[in-house]
């Protein structure tokens, strides 16, 4: 399946959803509706001239662009990177973090304010050493504890798979059970999931309520 066909499969299958993030989001009629674009994707250019990179994703007819507070979006302060944005025409409904942001929340919910996020998506967990289900319960609940917070500032956070996550049996299946879908959304990335020899379309047939947010990109190869 590539990326044409699941976005087919998308408008009568997906979960339903409100509003939008970077690569693509579905209304509550299934329909799709927004589709943007992540910087990661872009990073080197952004990483050269955010400025330039930001007007020329809003000259190719993009409104949406999933911002990397990971990589601290390239040293650009948010307030001179609301105006750029502004300046364009583009929005920016979430952001990418990693899982070490959530100890500093506050800042992380100040700079979502400032930049006009409502998701916050942790992009990954920083787990040592061999990963077990217990890892992933834990941070199902770090998670929890942070979406609690967040929604008092009508802020989501996220979850963000990569193919990692399905390395340990179950340990996917644990952090969807455990996080509690009034604070917390996911972010299902088609190609991070199929690199894990997984079938995108199963996962939204099991888990499609509770993923609001679409990362749809093409992968060369399933792992072995």
């Amino acid at each position: 399946m590539d990326r044409r066909e699941f976005i087919t499969a998308l408008g009568s299958a997906a979960a339903a959803s409100q509003l939008g993030c970077a690569t693509a989001h579905v209304t509550g009629t299934r329909q799709l509706s927004r589709v943007g674009i992540q910087l990661y994707s872009l990073r080197d250019d952004a990483k050269r001239d955010l400025e330039g990179t930001i007007a020329n994703i809003a000259q190719a007819g993009y409104k949406d662009v999933e911002l990397l507070g990971s990589m601290n979006n390239f040293g650009m302060l948010p307030a001179r990177l609301r105006t750029i944005l502004d300046r364009n025409g583009l929005r920016a409904p979430s952001t990418h973090v990693s899982g070490t942001a959530l100890d500093d929340l506050p800042r992380q919910l100040d700079e979502a304010a400032a930049l006009g996020h409502q998701y916050i998506v942790v992009a990954s967990l920083p787990i040592e050493g061999t990963r077990t289900v217990s890892d992933y319960q834990r941070w199902a609940d770090k998670l929890n504890e942070a979406g609690r917070i967040s929604r008092k500032s009508n802020v989501w956070i996220g979850f963000h798979n990569h193919a990692a996550d399905f390395d340990v049996p179950g340990a996917y299946d644990a952090l969807e059970a455990r996080t509690d879908p009034n604070f917390v959304r996911l972010q299902l990335d088609t190609g991070n999931l199929a690199m894990a020899g997984r079938d995108p379309i199963e996962y939204l047939k099991r888990f499609g309520d509770r993923y609001w947010l679409f990362h749809i990109k093409d992968v060369p190869q399933l792992r072995a």
